[in-house]
């Protein structure tokens, strides 16, 4: 049927979420179906991992978004954060990678082939393209980076970087 609904519910928390995300609709599609419920589901949450987490495993489901996570800026490092796939690389250098280059740039990043950005680090192979968003605190310093990697080649566009961005507005 293409539509996913997902629901989580404890037997201490009966409060249940529930997200749904056609999963046959063009991107901006999803991302404009999901907004109004990322907004229900984190924004009132008053602990920052427990937003970047359920994030992740919201946007884990747009096919072909194989890796979601959160590095956070530790010490002139990124260091890895709530994700949602395989296990990922835990700790690099911000003068290394996508996600460094959004760190030291100040700004978003969409690497239409990962093989063809110099200093790339491959934690898989599987990765074909990558958009990195920074985190900002209040004063405008970015604290984190949200990094999605896709299995295909071209994956990202203007699109993902201007719904994703608003989705962080609430991280």
């Amino acid at each position: 049927m293409g539509l996913f609904n997902f629901t989580a519910r404890s037997k201490k928390h009966p409060m249940s979420e529930q997200i749904s995300l056609n999963i046959h609709a063009s991107r901006e599609e999803m991302y404009l179906s999901l907004l109004p419920q990322v907004e229900a589901l984190i924004a009132h949450e008053p602990d920052q991992i427990a937003r970047m987490a359920n994030l992740c495993a919201v946007l884990h489901e747009i096919p072909s978004f194989f890796w979601v996570g959160f590095y956070f800026v530790k010490d002139q490092q990124l260091v890895l954060g709530p994700f949602q796939g395989p296990v990922a690389c835990s700790r690099f250098g911000i003068d290394q990678g996508v996600c460094g280059a959004a760190v030291r740039n100040k700004d978003i990043m969409i690497v239409p082939n990962v093989d063809e950005f110099p200093g790339h680090i491959a934690c898989s192979e599987l990765s074909k393209s990558e958009i990195v968003i920074p985190v900002y605190s209040a004063d405008q310093i970015v604290t984190a980076v949200l990094d999605i990697d896709s299995t295909r080649i071209g994956d990202f566009t203007d699109t993902d970087a201007l719904y994703l961005s608003q989705m962080l507005e609430w991280i």
